[in-house]
């Protein structure tokens, strides 16, 4: 949700590249004019076993991303790291053939290229599918989370999530924008020479694994990236086991006391958000504090207060007309107000830079044989690899029109609501908007493709409701938003990849093919991880872990588009004023203000997402941001080398445990339930470690002079919790006797045992 916000973690490296290609890198010059005589045809750059790779690396970074956007909707840019794990998984499989006297095809940078390009277009599917988001808000939870008697929210505009509907509408959606650029390809990359910092980074990354130099730097990346991932599925089957109740386990200790924790202030243990912090810049991660402390540090526990005047106090807070509107709707217009800033600069940037190429090309006197001549050799050999085999225009021309026109027929089939006459001005207007937005990613790096999703959205949604069942206004709204939205990001982000593409000499076919191939992957694998989520887990809860909060926001910004500003709460369009005008502001401030001033004003973005969700994966995400810190400052050159693969051992092992506990949820099968007080004496039925309790005894007196005034949040003015050092010496217990369920004895023993442990917590409590 938001992958708009990318994070450069590779700047140096494009830095470097940039140097080496203006003097004194005649080693990186011998290299690439020796790999340019033995580039493989497009055809032989697409392989099995790289295709193998992709589907691998883009189901698990599926389930990845479909979790962080049922939880926070906060996805980091994984692209890096999807390149880096194409390299440990083809490098191993070429050393074991290696091993066992096989001879395999040498492994090249451009098989890395495609596999990299492959399942980054597949889980990019997931990110941007709207299964956290627009198509999420079409059930019926979300709809009854909006109020069901809510103005403009109608019965009839629901439809329940279906994996072959799902999937169907990707397919009719996703390719169109797939080739909607590609008859500019080469006046992006080659003429306008845009940087698209996230597909350079990627490069850099690249070309540095394949060299006798990068070679070692890779293997010291994949030795770091191995042990995070082994320390990281074996943390998160640890933690299973706590997992039996609601409020149970790691995943809700009370960090800094009992009252943070019920306002949602405390480290949950998750090593996705460690890692996602680790890749996010500190600036993301202190606006996600930020956000986190103004909201449910300060403001919803003073709004709460007003129960009863702002809002009537017979309602729950989960009703849109009580504190949960205020959550929804003060999220909105900061997202609102960030979007519609950088939109409008984002097109005057554009407008502006294109102008002024157009301009000095008319200016300048040099035929363009000088200018070839001008121009650095490793710039010629790229270009000419980029450009020699080229795609024909007829067939993106054909191949747009064709995917249209299903599409035209096939989504007012599946939704009504939305008629054939908006979806075929919708890809009227879909190449020039996917040009506006690729060429400002080209600049920026900002993919602005939810923006013109949420124009879309209030756009429709105005204009069907016109018809008098607001109903269809909210459908076609939130279908419409998607039709745009993945027109324009898919085109952005094959313009990524065409980057990448040029810098590591692989072919554009082979790089659309893959692309191609990636996106029907995930058309098919995105319903799939979405899917194993809504069926083991309770998503869509907003007092669970899966809260999916952009289902309700972009829900509302239906509503909003139908009804107005009348479907808001007391009071509540004050505070999205000011805040809609907070996000502008800070914005300029950043933009127009003093360097300094400006690196340090926070992401109005980035801190809408705990207005909703909450606070706990900000620390988390901090967490994160301190190691990277600490790191820098004991070791700055192993840390730029080793944190992008730490932080993704930590992703992937934590995702990868999904599957697992997903299939045991599924199955009912649940570790016993731990109760909120006392759990080690009235859960464990058997205890292989209580002979250690006289030891724990004496920690438990040791600790309790140190916790019984242990300070909490200051900022959230708790009062020491009263059993604080009761909770930690029960998760000492706890700690020591996570699997004594796989080391239970005999039934008697059992008995006795439970009988012991009675008397052990009699006797605590008389103490």
């Amino acid at each position: 949700m938001m992958s708009e916000m990318r994070i450069n973690e590779e700047g140096k490296e494009i830095e470097n590249l940039h140097r080496e290609e203006e003097g004194g890198g005649g080693a990186v010059v011998v290299v690439e004019a020796e790999d340019i005589s033995r580039i493989a045809p497009w055809k032989r750059q697409i392989t099995v076993r790289g295709i193998l790779a992709s589907v691998v690396i883009g189901a698990m970074y599926s389930v990845i991303v479909t979790k962080l956007n049922l939880t926070t909707g906060l996805v980091p840019n994984l692209n890096v790291s999807a390149a880096l794990l194409g390299y440990v998984l083809v490098r191993s499989w070429t050393k074991l053939l290696e091993k066992a006297n096989i001879v395999s095809t040498p492994f090249t940078r451009q098989e890395n290229t495609i596999i990299q390009t492959c399942a980054v277009a597949c889980y990019s599917i997931a990110v941007g599918g709207g299964f956290g988001s627009y198509l999420l808000g079409l059930n019926r939870k979300t709809y009854e989370q909006a109020g069901v008697d809510t103005e403009g929210n109608t019965p009839g505009s629901t439809k329940e999530p279906g994996l072959g509907w799902m999937t169907a509408f990707l397919f009719v959606t996703s390719f169109v924008g797939l080739l909607a650029l590609v008859p500019l390809r080469k006046i992006m990359i080659i003429d306008y020479k845009l940087t698209y910092p996230s597909g350079t980074a990627t490069a850099v990354l690249i070309n540095g694994f394949h060299t006798p130099k990068g070679d070692k730097t890779a293997k010291k990346q994949v030795r770091g990236f191995m042990k995070s991932f082994s320390f990281s599925f074996v943390w998160a089957f640890f933690q299973w086991f706590y997992t039996g109740g609601d409020q149970c386990g790691f995943v809700q200790f009370p960090t800094f006391g009992l009252k943070a924790w019920k306002n949602s202030f405390y480290f949950d243990f998750s090593m996705t958000y460690v890692g996602a912090g680790m890749i996010c810049s500190h600036l993301v991660n202190l606006s996600l504090l930020l956000g986190a402390v103004l909201s449910y540090g300060i403001m919803w526990p003073l709004i709460r207060e007003l129960k009863g005047d702002w809002y009537p106090g017979t309602l729950s807070e989960s009703s849109m007309k009580s504190l949960n509107g205020y959550k929804v709707f003060i999220s909105i217009s900061l997202i609102l107000g960030d979007g519609l800033y950088n939109f409008v600069k984002i097109l005057y940037f554009t407008i502006t830079n294109i102008y002024a190429k157009i301009k000095r090309r008319n200016l300048q006197t040099s035929g363009p044989e000088n200018q070839r001549h001008q121009q650095p050799l490793d710039d010629l050999k790229r270009n000419e690899v980029f450009v020699r085999e080229s795609i024909p225009i007829w067939l993106a021309c054909t191949g747009y029109i064709f995917f249209a026109i299903i599409s035209t027929i096939a989504i007012p089939l599946m939704f009504p609501q939305l008629k054939w006459y908006y979806v075929v001005a919708a890809y009227l207007l879909a190449p020039s908007l996917g040009f506006c937005n690729a060429y400002g990613a080209g600049l920026t790096d900002i993919n602005m493709a939810y923006n013109y999703g949420k124009v879309a959205l209030f756009v429709l949604a105005a204009a069907s409701s016109s018809s008098g069942n607001p109903g269809d206004g909210v459908v076609a709204g939130l279908v419409g938003c998607g039709l745009i939205k993945s027109m324009v990001s898919i085109s952005s982000d094959l313009m990524h990849d065409f980057k990448t593409g040029h810098l590591t000499f692989t072919s554009p076919r082979s790089m659309l093919v893959s692309q191609a191939i990636g996106t029907a992957l995930g058309c098919v694998v995105a319903p799939l991880s979405f899917f194993l989520f809504y069926k083991a887990f309770d998503v869509g809860n907003p007092n669970g872990e899966y809260k999916a909060p952009y289902a309700i926001i972009y829900r509302n910004m239906a509503i909003l588009g139908v009804e107005g500003f009348s479907a808001l709460p007391r009071h509540c369009l004050e505070l999205c004023y000011g805040f809609f005008g907070f996000a502008v502001g800070v914005n300029l401030v950043r933009d127009v203000g003093p360097r300094n001033v400006g690196r340090w004003v926070p992401l109005p973005m980035a801190m809408a997402v705990p207005f909703l969700v909450g606070g706990y994966f900000a620390i988390d995400m901090c967490v994160g941001s301190l190691v990277v810190y600490v790191w820098h400052k004991v070791n700055s050159k192993k840390a730029g080398l080793m944190v992008p693969a730490v932080a993704s051992g930590l992703i992937c092992g934590d995702g990868l445990w999904i599957l697992p506990s997903s299939i045991l949820a599924l199955a009912k099968s649940q570790p016993s339930q731990v109760p909120t007080r006392y759990p080690i004496f009235s859960h464990y039925s058997s205890h292989p470690y209580f002979h250690l309790q006289p030891l724990l005894s004496l920690l438990h007196r040791a600790i309790t002079p140190l916790t019984s005034a242990s300070p909490c949040c200051s900022l959230l003015h708790c009062a020491p919790p009263p059993c604080w050092s009761s909770v930690v010496f029960i998760s000492v217990l706890d700690l020591l006797s996570a699997f004594d369920s796989v080391l239970a004895t005999s039934r008697t023993e059992r008995n006795e045992m439970h009988k012991h442990v009675k008397d052990v917590a009699e006797g605590m409590r008389a103490k």
